[in-house]
């Protein structure tokens, strides 16, 4: 029953998922935003940092999630803070609800990206009951999904502190192009360690086919393996913490060990 649900609302959230591109993008393929403007009508050419261009990606494709909840009687709602999961939920009229994060990493070649981190394994992915940093529990969502974006980033230097009038934007280039929008389910495009930095966030996988696809290495595993993997999960700091010398594991080598010797 909750696979047939699933199944329902990938298929009609696909549909919007391949429209987004025209939401953000020319013909030619470059961003439809050039800059910020001011109230002397002067524009700003727009910085390449990442969280600048997925906020902004993200107010240009809300219409259409919007859309796209109102076409097909889900109610939609929001994240209210930056740090909290997911940034969309969709509840529909049975009230079975999705979880969507939007995710965006840029092309590093033609083949991988600079990759992406998939959320937290602790707090609430470990207490499905608790409603801390997330609208409903866990456990209470049927899926949890992965609106994905991949842009190519200008390869020109962007002069930040020039400004424009609105007869010179076709001279303004573009910082985003390319742009390629997914969508996957979460433990499909998941790694076996954790992403950038110290933060205790799933990684992702960085090949674009396998994105695209939905082919990491918990795809052919199962979420349950996922579920399992990370909500036993320990970094080296939580280990010591909790009197072990070392991690139980730390890839799906190791943990597969781990499993083995947990049943002898």
């Amino acid at each position: 029953m909750v696979k047939q649900i699933k199944e329902n609302f990938e298929k009609k959230f696909r549909v919007c998922v391949g429209s987004l591109k025209k939401a953000v993008s020319t013909k030619d393929g470059e961003w439809v935003i050039k800059g910020f403007i001011d109230t002397s009508k002067r524009i700003y050419t727009v910085s390449a940092d990442t969280k600048v261009v997925s906020k902004i990606m993200e107010l240009l494709i809300f219409p259409e999630i919007t859309k796209f909840a109102n076409d097909n009687n889900l109610q939609l709602i929001l994240t209210a803070h930056q740090n909290h999961y997911p940034d969309i939920t969709f509840k529909d009229e049975s009230g079975n609800l999705f979880a969507v994060d939007i995710k965006s990493t840029y092309r590093k070649n033609s083949r991988s990206v600079n990759g992406m981190t998939l959320g937290a394994f602790t707090g609430y992915f470990r207490n499905r009951e608790s409603t801390k940093n997330i609208p409903y529990p866990y456990k209470d969502y049927a899926g949890h999904y992965v609106l994905g974006l991949i842009y190519t980033r200008s390869d020109e230097d962007i002069d930040e502190t020039t400004s424009y009038s609105i007869d010179d934007l076709s001279k303004i280039k573009s910082v985003v192009t390319d742009s390629e929008f997914f969508l996957a389910e979460k433990f499909k495009i998941a790694i076996d360690r954790p992403g950038s930095g110290n933060t205790k966030n799933i990684g992702g996988i960085t090949l674009i086919e396998d994105l695209v696809n939905g082919k990491g290495p918990f795809s052919v595993l199962g979420e349950h393996v996922f579920d399992d993997y990370w909500t036993n999960y320990l970094t080296t700091d939580m280990a010591k913490k909790e009197g072990h010398k070392e991690q139980p594991y730390k890839n799906l080598k190791t943990y597969a060990e781990y499993k083995k010797n947990q049943k002898k």
